[in-house]
């Protein structure tokens, strides 16, 4: 048989690396090869046959990272978007956070979505625009990017379904908010997710919360939350997250989960001394990010939608109360935080100023210059926020911990955006693994990758074990490392040149391939 007609044993083979497992194991040294899209076989493959060979000589082979809370629904087909991630090893992404996604949802609650959180989700693809279920949005991003997309049921969009934008209790409508969470469940969907400082979700009490929760407990679904209250890092909210997992027996995961470690693991440890399956995500950075009106307004400011808020915020008598009552507050925690998205042209000139620096350029005090701001931009405006405690030291304790996964709460957004979604996963690895030894790198790729999976039922993700999805990440342990900072945001991670999903290159010598294998990741779906 001729070299041309010969079976290849694999396709793609992958030589002289170091597997790194994903199960926090300790690395060794073996080949890998790839067969129809999984890991056909690991160890010494000396003299097998591949239509494609990838030297890993002196690098990691590590399961691809899962990116357990970023806000990419809107832009995950921007090829900028996708080569920040893949350029860092994230092949997997958690969609539907903080409460407040495209789906379940018609039209019009699409159409809130897209205005209210505009600053952080952006514009839904207009395949999603007119409403969709889970099952919809699933099958929408199925094999149409490189990342495969898992979803969380966004319990804000299943309120505003059903009760609009307004306070008040859901009532006799619960049963309609509870057939929206199975029917998100049933379709796929990994968890619910809340954000309980946003509109509506703020609106929601512990009754609702209760209800909505037990259809992912029956599943055991992870409650992702975006607590009601981190103030002074401290974290109040885990007191509800925490009664939320003794009365249903839910499994509680906190999102972007910072601040003084003291406290919060504290919180983490009296959840789980009430039996409460606990776990966490946390992003390598001190500064946040979100939509202005959020940590600017009140709740009540807020309440009734977007048309509502801007009549409020150009009422002069509101305003004089805000200033008053509200803002002497907000302009102290506010001031250093940075304009990363404004939608008004007139005062697109601010991104990547302090609110203060802002407001002194503009002749305007703090209120003024929130109000004006987000009246000439639809309130479509991110800023870069200070953490509300703790150092570096707080975060490295944080993310030692071994309930913590990986994220990157990235919003890809506005001309002067979070630099976390183009270095939150390569700083984890080149910082915090090669350079301060916060881990090991068998428990960075437990952490990153194999824990998340678990925990979100990704079947056949996380891992690097024969049989699994092929998602595969070669990592330069020398070289590995984030460029992109508060100044200069949008530079590439290095060190990760070349990327599998499902078995396909989609990242080769650090340049995108074309291919859009990703997958949509339907909760114990297998591979």
């Amino acid at each position: 048989m001729s070299e041309r007609t010969r079976v290849r044993d694999y396709d793609i083979l992958l030589t002289g690396g170091t597997i790194v497992d994903g199960t926090g194991g300790s690395p060794y040294a073996a080949d890998l090869g790839v067969r129809d899209g999984t890991v056909a076989a690991i160890g010494d493959l000396a003299g097998a046959s591949a239509a494609s060979v990838i030297d890993a000589h002196a690098r990691f082979l590590m399961p691809g990272f899962v990116d357990t809370h970023v806000h990419a629904d809107a832009v995950l087909g921007r090829a900028d978007v996708q080569e920040a991630m893949l350029r860092q090893g994230v092949t997997s992404v958690v969609l539907g956070q903080d409460g407040l996604s495209f789906a379940p949802a018609s039209s019009g609650t699409v159409d809130y979505v897209a205005r209210y959180f505009a600053a952080v989700d952006g514009t839904p693809p207009v395949e999603l625009a007119g409403g969709c279920t889970v099952a919809g949005l699933l099958d929408f991003y199925d094999r149409r990017t490189p990342l495969n997309v898992a979803y969380l049921v966004p319990l804000g969009t299943v309120r505003h379904e059903v009760l609009g934008a307004e306070d008040r209790p859901a009532g006799e409508k619960l049963a309609d908010l509870l057939r929206l969470v199975e029917q998100g469940l049933d379709e796929g969907a990994v968890g619910v997710s809340t954000g309980l400082e946003y509109v509506p979700g703020v609106f929601a009490d512990l009754d609702e919360l209760t209800a909505l929760c037990r259809p992912a407990a029956a599943v055991d679904a992870p409650y992702v939350s975006h607590l009601r209250s981190y103030d002074g890092g401290r974290a109040p909210g885990m007191v509800e997250a925490r009664a939320l997992g003794q009365a249903t027996g839910v499994p509680v995961h906190v999102s972007h989960y910072r601040g003084l470690a003291e406290p919060l693991l504290d919180h983490l440890e009296e959840a789980a001394t009430a039996g409460v399956d606990v776990t966490f995500d946390a992003y390598p950075h001190l500064y946040g990010n979100t939509i202005l009106a959020m940590k600017a307004l009140p709740p009540q400011v807020q309440a009734g939608g977007v048309e509502e808020t801007l009549r409020r915020l150009a009422d002069p008598a509101v305003r004089a109360e805000l200033e008053a009552r509200w803002f002497p507050a907000a302009e102290a925690a506010l001031g250093p935080a940075i304009f990363g998205y404004i939608a008004g042209t007139d005062y697109r000139w601010a991104e990547g100023l302090t609110l203060a620096a802002a407001g002194a350029r503009a002749g305007l005090s703090f209120g003024e210059l929130v109000c004006e701001v987000l009246l000439a931009s639809d309130l479509a405006v991110g800023a870069i926020v200070p953490s509300p405690g703790g150092d570096d030291a707080d975060l490295r304790a944080m993310i030692r911990d071994d309930r913590h996964m990986g994220c990157s709460d990235a919003i890809y957004l506005g001309g002067h955006p979070h630099p976390r979604g183009w270095g939150a996963f390569a700083r984890f690895l080149g910082h915090h693994t090669r350079e301060l030894g916060d881990w090991t790198w068998a428990q960075a790729a437990w952490h990153l990758a194999g824990h998340p999976a678990r925990r979100f039922q990704l079947a056949g993700r996380g891992t690097l074990c024969e049989g699994a999805a092929a998602d595969v990440v070669v990592v330069d342990p020398t070289l590995v490392t984030d460029l992109a900072t508060y100044d200069h945001p949008c530079q590439l991670a290095v060190g990760v040149r070349d990327v599998l999903v499902a078995g396909e290159p989609v990242l080769t010598d650090g340049k995108l391939t074309g291919a859009t294998p990703g997958r949509a990741l339907r909760r114990g779906e297998p591979a």
